[in-house]
């Protein structure tokens, strides 16, 4: 039988899902819809929303560095090489998934805290294709094929920007990077007047960056090591989506884990969101087609989340936070895979898209008469 202390970082990984469950909920912030609104409607307001959130993550993760507490080489984020074609196939895949079904992992949660029996769905096919490309039948897939077309660092350093950079110039630049980036984030953020006066929308922002943060706090420092391996991890919401279904089903000792706790918190934390605004209710597919694109899209996300590493929240904030160089790979993917999403949805067809962009590249390339 596990100790107390071995269940201490599920309990704070519980806490900090809940925090961050309840703030998004009543914020109504959500990943995928601030990338359509960007794309689509030219409307950046949420996105910055999540760029303030990763430029505080960048600040109070990197003085947890800085300071010795966090070591990045601890991470899974920041190990030796980068498997540049894992991350960009998986966030392409997680991209086009998260289209498919109108949210992520983490707003699937969310959105399950509420009632919505669709999310449910999606949480299983997801959880179950997650930890089939973690630890199950596509695993070797995974290993031997694409993670192996990495690129390793030199004289294997950390796979992150500051370590990268320190080591290109000799010395450590750190402080300074983590400065302008994070400080530059929040000023880009807090620059738009509109957002100024959302104080919702603000302190999902805030709260989100500063829970990543008290991740990587309770996950170095609580725990007994003669219980568990201790590894340093923060929030992220496909790979312990998995865990999660997996602890439920075959080892409850797992609930121990903090990814698996956080889970668990978030569903808990939009409940108690939705119940003090009276807008729980129970929703389910309007028909056969709703059902099949959610779990086309649930299982893309699945896989797609474990080859990059990561989810919007795991890796467009987590491993932002620590300036990892997954982060803009994975983000980008993600990007260009929601685009992609939204085109086979609402145009049927992701060559006309890409026809009409080729006219009006050559258009612009003729000259004028």
């Amino acid at each position: 039988m596990q100790s107390l202390a071995a269940w201490m970082p599920g309990l704070g990984g519980f806490a900090i899902g809940a925090a961050a469950g309840f703030a998004v909920r009543h914020a109504r912030l959500c990943s995928f819809g601030a990338i359509e609104d960007a794309l689509m409607g030219g409307d950046s307001r949420r996105l910055r929303i999540f760029g303030l959130a990763l430029g505080i993550a960048i600040l109070g993760t990197q003085s947890l560095v800085i300071s010795g507490v966090l070591r990045p080489e601890l991470t899974t984020y920041t190990l030796p090489s980068l498997p540049i074609v894992a991350i960009l196939l998986g966030s392409l895949f997680f991209g086009i998934g998260m289209a498919m079904v109108g949210t992520c992992g983490f707003g699937s949660l969310v959105r399950l805290g509420t009632g919505d029996l669709r999310s449910l769905i999606v949480i299983l096919v997801l959880g179950a294709t997650a930890y089939a490309a973690l630890r199950g039948v596509l695993a070797s897939v995974r290993i031997d094929a694409l993670e192996r077309l990495s690129i390793g660092m030199p004289d294997g350093i950390a796979s992150d920007m500051a370590s990268l950079t320190s080591h290109a110039f000799g010395f450590d630049v750190r402080p300074g990077l983590a400065i302008a980036v994070g400080a530059g984030l929040c000023l880009i953020a807090l620059g738009d007047p509109r957002l100024r006066r959302a104080p919702r929308l603000l302190s999902a922002g805030i709260a989100l960056g500063v829970l990543v943060v008290a991740g990587w706090v309770v996950t170095n420092s609580l725990g007994d090591e003669f219980d568990v391996a201790i590894r340093p991890q923060s929030l992220t919401f496909v790979s312990t989506i998995g865990k999660a279904l997996y602890a439920g089903v075959l080892n409850a000792s797992s609930f121990a884990d903090f990814g698996v706790g956080s889970v668990f918190g978030v569903v808990a934390g939009s409940w108690l969101a939705a119940w003090r605004s009276a807008e729980l209710r129970w929703e389910a597919f309007d028909d056969d087609h709703e059902m099949r694109r959610h779990l086309v899209g649930a299982a893309l996300m699945g896989i797609g989340g474990i080859l990059a590493g990561g989810c919007t929240i795991g890796q467009g904030i987590t491993a932002g936070s620590m300036l990892a160089l997954s982060w803009p790979f994975a983000v980008g993917g993600m990007v260009l895979g929601s685009r992609l999403g939204i085109a086979l949805l609402v145009d049927d067809s992701v060559s006309e898209i890409i026809q009409r962009r080729w006219a009006s590249l050559r258009s612009r390339k003729q000259p004028l008469e």
